[in-house]
């Protein structure tokens, strides 16, 4: 085969990759904006400030993320992992003991029953059950709200890094182009340089003894 033929064939084929990557790096980028715009949209909705640095408590303060988001507005998916899981988190184990909506549903059961037998024997600590149903009640339900909000926020940090993995994909597609096409240029400038009939890995000649 002809050099200068080869030289054209892998050519253009490089610009034909070049465009291929160009346009994966183009729907990437459509992508990580959306998913960043989303985010951003999503999480400004809900109007959620970081406590300033100055009414951080001590168990707060030791959450290095708290300390640099103190006084912002939430409106990125590392803010919300954040803040759903330094904020939130420290909160919730800090009220059930690091017991989940469902660790306390064994203990409501427990006083609601308790609750009405007491109520059937008019027993003298009635009253008290009836307190501490209420305060389990209460608690659990306080659990699923923190639990439902964080499990919301880090849903939003998880789709914010499916944008940010977007991103990355994308400048590797447009790195991967521009190096296809200055190869694919520097193929074309050695072609139009090569003699016309100039062949690649034509076997030689023998020698013909003298």
């Amino acid at each position: 085969m002809k050099r200068r033929t080869l030289d054209l064939l892998f050519s253009i084929g490089g610009l034909g990759l070049a465009v291929l990557l160009l346009v994966v790096g183009v729907v990437l980028t459509t992508n990580a904006n959306f998913a960043n715009d989303y985010v951003r949209d999503q999480l400004g909705a809900q109007h959620i400030t970081f406590t300033p640095a100055d009414k951080l408590s001590d168990e707060e303060k030791k959450a290095d993320c708290l300390r640099e988001y103190a006084g912002q507005k939430m409106t990125t998916g590392k803010q919300a992992e954040c803040y759903a899981n330094e904020y939130i988190g420290l909160h919730l184990k800090n009220m059930a003991g690091g017991k989940t909506y469902a660790d306390l549903g064994e203990p409501q059961s427990a006083l609601r029953e308790q609750v009405a037998q007491a109520e059937q024997s008019n027993a003298a600590d009635l009253a008290d059950l009836q307190k501490q149903l209420a305060e389990v009640t209460a608690q659990r339900e306080t659990v699923f709200k923190g639990e439902t909000l964080r499990g919301l926020l880090l849903t939003s940090y998880g789709f914010s890094e499916f944008g940010r993995k977007a991103e990355q994909g994308a400048l590797a597609m447009y790195l991967g182009a521009g190096l296809l096409l200055l190869l694919s240029i520097a193929g074309l400038v050695h072609a139009f340089r090569t003699p016309p009939n100039a062949t690649f890995a034509a076997p030689e000649k023998d020698k013909v003894s003298a």
